[in-house]
């Protein structure tokens, strides 16, 4: 119920005036059934954007400070962020990657659409980076298709380390729904995880038209850290 008040009522009509979204290839997301939705990162306001052009409900995974505030304005932030269908998760735990990866599967299992950045971070620079196999794993686990999504000015619209959206157009493009059939039984294979994730991040770069760089973006965000 708050999902479609928050999408249909407040803020989603704000947001659509503010990105204006271009959307192409929609058809390709399954009306119904576990769907994998898998994009470039760009910005916080990608987790905001893509189910706001998505008719199902799509959840996604966010910071677990995002629901830990205190006061009014601590619980309010963690109400809207649970209400729009983000799920928590302490990245600073060391099992953290481990059982990200198993709620996704049990929520795609369940046969609902949840929304994945295989970089596993927001780029650095505008550039699409290696992905992480977790999005291979939730593939071979579930037998879902796994639909590449490619968001352009999101970056514009809600610039890293900033609050407020800035009224930018943006761009959204879903590709053919993939499915990886020949690797089933192959869970665990870091060689089937691999070429499965390339293959996806592939998919997103013919979308997206970034460069792609065959590194972790958190070991860039690492060393520019370091310097």
């Amino acid at each position: 119920m708050f999902y479609s008040l928050l999408k249909h009522v407040f803020p989603g009509p704000l947001m659509r005036l503010w990105s204006r979204p271009v959307v192409t290839g929609l058809e390709h997301v399954p009306a119904t059934g576990g769907v994998v939705l898998a994009g470039n990162h760009l910005s916080v306001s990608d987790s905001f954007v893509v189910p706001l052009v998505i008719k199902r409900p799509v959840n996604f995974l966010g910071k677990h400070e995002y629901v830990t505030g205190t006061g009014f304005r601590g619980r309010t932030k963690a109400w809207f962020f649970t209400s729009i269908g983000m799920i928590p998760v302490d990245r600073g735990a060391a099992s953290a990657a481990s059982a990200s990866v198993d709620v996704v599967i049990a929520i795609v299992r369940s046969g609902m659409a949840f929304g994945i950045y295989p970089e596993g971070t927001r780029s650095p620079d505008g550039r699409l980076y290696k992905g992480r196999t977790g999005v291979a794993k939730v593939a071979l686990e579930t037998g879902a298709p796994v639909v590449p999504v490619a968001v352009i000015g999101t970056d514009k619209l809600n610039p890293p380390g900033t609050t407020f959206w800035r009224p930018h157009r943006i761009e959204i493009r879903f590709g053919a729904p993939m499915e990886f059939s020949r690797y089933d039984g192959m869970s665990g294979d870091r060689w089937a995880e691999r070429a499965i994730v390339d293959q996806i991040m592939t998919a997103i770069a013919d979308l997206s038209d970034q460069e792609y760089v065959d590194v972790y973006a958190s070991s860039v965000k690492d060393r520019a850290e370091e310097a």
